[in-house]
């Protein structure tokens, strides 16, 4: 299965969780990471080569760190330049049918803190609903997300952990509903 990565970081230098995670995708020969702030650092997306690489994969993953309960600002506009009504959604929107969708989150904030009684008052995955939503809309199925919290705490040992275990992610999950 070929797996494109979307990273949405706007300073992927500065990044501990994201950039680890990207060099460990690096090594795998059936994924593409491919990252938005680098290649439009203009934010002029190139929709046709966008819904090209789309085109070419099975899997879309959108890694990012979460901002303000929500996605990074460029992929809010991929989203809304690239997902076409024709292409994607739509009588002859067919491009995106069968895809498999997920979402890679990283968070400054704990685990604890994103649960109903949590300081965050929601759970990531509500947050990340809108994500989920997309999918069927699309003809695609939702994957499960794939986070890592609590960024400020992190140790090596853990960051080395989460490494391995997105890769693994990203190969193994199944979508949401299915079943085993």
């Amino acid at each position: 299965m070929k797996t494109l990565v979307i990273v949405t970081h706007p300073n992927i230098e500065a990044s501990r969780i994201n950039k680890a995670w990207i060099e460990e995708l690096r090594q795998q020969t059936d994924v593409t990471v491919h990252e938005l702030y680098k290649a439009y650092p203009d934010e002029k997306i190139d929709v046709a080569a966008e819904q090209r690489l789309v085109e070419a994969h099975d899997r879309v993953i959108f890694q990012y760190p979460m901002f303000w309960y929500n996605t990074p600002y460029l992929l809010k506009k991929w989203f809304d330049e690239v997902l076409q009504y024709g292409w994607a959604f739509g009588p002859e929107g067919t491009k995106t049918a069968g895809k498999e969708i997920g979402a890679a989150v990283s968070t400054y904030g704990t685990e604890e803190s994103y649960q109903a009684n949590g300081f965050n008052r929601f759970t990531l995955r509500e947050i990340l609903r809108p994500i989920e939503a997309i999918a069927p809309f699309i003809g695609a199925t939702y994957l499960p997300p794939f986070t890592l919290s609590d960024s400020s705490n992190l140790s090596d040992e853990r960051l080395a952990q989460s490494r391995i275990d997105y890769v693994r992610h990203i190969r193994n999950a199944k979508p949401v509903g299915a079943r085993d």
